[in-house]
């Protein structure tokens, strides 16, 4: 017998984005429900049997940044990940509120300051950077911002650094959506540039894509409440009730692997389960990586700027 090529993955993270909940009421484009589209999301997630360490959502938690909508993301989201034993990481969007989402996911006073911070989760370093702009849709990041990343980033983490951001450091393949880019990005990559920042993840783009910048693997998960159709005619925009998926992120010792999984797939053509697939790799050779990737993890440090 010989060993797969990689062993277990050191951590999984679960990449939610764009959620755009509403409060009862008339919902996005009048048919499109948020949290209904999240739901079946999360049924999903919980019969694939996939246990994340963490769960991160980037940005558009909420369409118009209702405090019932954050009330019922949070009813929706937590205890799945409570079930799954992961933490949430909420990341700020242009759609969101700083105030409302203070009060309503994390039990904060209702400042309106951008909201970054740091979480570790077991050596792997999460930092989340709030690139909102209250009142706008494009998003920015400020000197200050800049500043507290570059002495965040500083130290190295034992795994490295994911980047969390809802504005994506990408170029859009719809021409529409550079009115609602990043600005100034080569500030951010400065700092970036050289640090142990392993990848950036974000959303916004309501479509899935990947990049590189500074030098650092990109990736955008796609919308689990309306995607963007790419088959549109050129110079155009379509959005579209389908096609909704989110992203699995497995971190190894050398490399990050993306992972993009559609919500409602095509007819499943064959179901090989958990027990055929180990007998299958036993009869070609192959030792299969253990299923327990990880030792009981320590409590992830959170530090909230």
């Amino acid at each position: 017998m010989r060993p797969a090529e990689y062993p277990a993955p050191e951590r999984v993270l679960l990449h939610l984005s764009d959620t755009h909940l509403r409060a009862p009421g008339p919902q996005l484009f009048d048919s499109v429900d948020g949290t209904a589209r999240l739901a079946r999301t999360l049924d999903v997630i919980v019969d694939s049997g996939v246990r994340p360490d963490a769960i991160v959502v980037t940005g558009d938690l909420t369409d118009l940044g209702e405090a019932q909508a954050y009330r019922d993301l949070r009813t929706l989201v937590e205890p799945f990940a409570a079930a799954l034993g992961a933490r949430v990481l909420w990341v700020m969007g242009n759609h969101d509120d700083r105030a409302q989402f203070r009060t309503h996911l994390l039990d904060a006073s209702p400042e309106v300051d951008p909201i970054d911070r740091v979480d570790e989760l077991d050596g792997l370093r999460i930092v989340t950077l709030d690139t909102s702009v209250p009142g706008h849709h494009h998003g920015e990041v400020s000197d200050a911002q800049l500043a507290w990343l570059a002495g965040i980033l500083e130290t190295p983490a034992p795994l490295g650094t994911i980047l969390a951001m809802h504005h994506p450091p990408v170029p859009a393949v719809l021409p529409l959506a550079a009115s609602v880019e990043l600005r100034d990005q080569r500030r951010l990559a400065a700092v970036l540039r050289g640090t142990d920042v392993r990848a950036i993840i974000a959303g916004h783009l309501h479509y899935s894509t990947f990049a590189s910048f500074a030098g650092i693997p990109v990736s955008v998960a796609s919308s689990t409440c309306y995607a963007q159709d790419l088959t549109v005619p050129v110079g155009g925009t379509r959005p579209q009730d389908g096609a909704h998926a989110f992203n699995l992120i497995h971190v190894y010792d050398d490399t990050i692997v993306h992972s993009v999984v559609p919500v409602d797939a095509p007819n499943v053509l064959e179901h090989i389960d958990a027990d055929e697939a180990r007998r299958r790799l036993e009869a070609a050779g192959i030792a299969p990586f253990s299923a327990d990737r990880r030792d009981a993890p320590t409590a992830p440090i959170a530090v909230l700027r």
